[in-house]
């Protein structure tokens, strides 16, 4: 979840702005972290990522409420698809909703051309995931989910995008 993000970019960030080993302070068993630092970077990162939760709930509207209804009502499995970051956020999403009663998997868009759009039925939903909305694999996938007759929820940051464009479940 958003605690493990934060978790890890603090790490990451606090590897990335100590200066080189020589000039590092060492604290009594602690190799060389300076705790307050550690502290002061944790808060901060914590605090970054409430408020960019926050924000969100400025941009809940009709589309996020259509695509909630449509899933609550799905006869079949919400089906969750990205590649890169998003295909990472996207499995973790199929495995929450499956282990919390929502039956669901994860569908890698480079794969279902593959044969793997064979395992989405009309019943289905399928959560599209992508930052700009224009990754190749997803807007190729696009078209031969909707042929399958499966409805398609957009989650993307960008409404101009193929896969939000004139899509009424399309949350940006």
């Amino acid at each position: 979840g958003c605690s493990n993000v934060a978790w890890a970019r603090s790490v990451i960030l606090y590897r990335m702005s100590v200066t080189a080993p020589a000039a590092r302070v060492a604290a009594p068993g602690r190799a060389g972290v300076d705790p307050a630092q550690v502290l002061a970077l944790a808060r901060h990162v914590l605090a970054t990522e409430a408020d960019a939760i926050a924000g969100l709930a400025a941009r809940l509207g009709d589309a996020f409420v259509a695509a909630v209804v449509l899933i609550l009502h799905c006869r079949g499995r919400v089906v969750v698809s990205g590649i890169g970051k998003s295909g990472h956020i996207a499995r973790k999403l199929a495995a929450t909703l499956a282990s919390t009663g929502t039956p669901a998997f994860f569908v890698h868009p480079a794969e279902a051309s593959h044969g793997d759009l064979g395992m989405i039925t009309p019943d289905d939903v399928v959560v599209m995931l992508s930052n700009s909305g224009e990754t190749d694999e997803l807007v190729f996938l696009a078209p031969h989910v909707k042929r399958q007759g499966a409805a398609i929820v957009a989650l993307t940051g960008n409404a101009n995008a193929p896969t939000a464009a004139g899509n009424p479940f399309a949350y940006v």
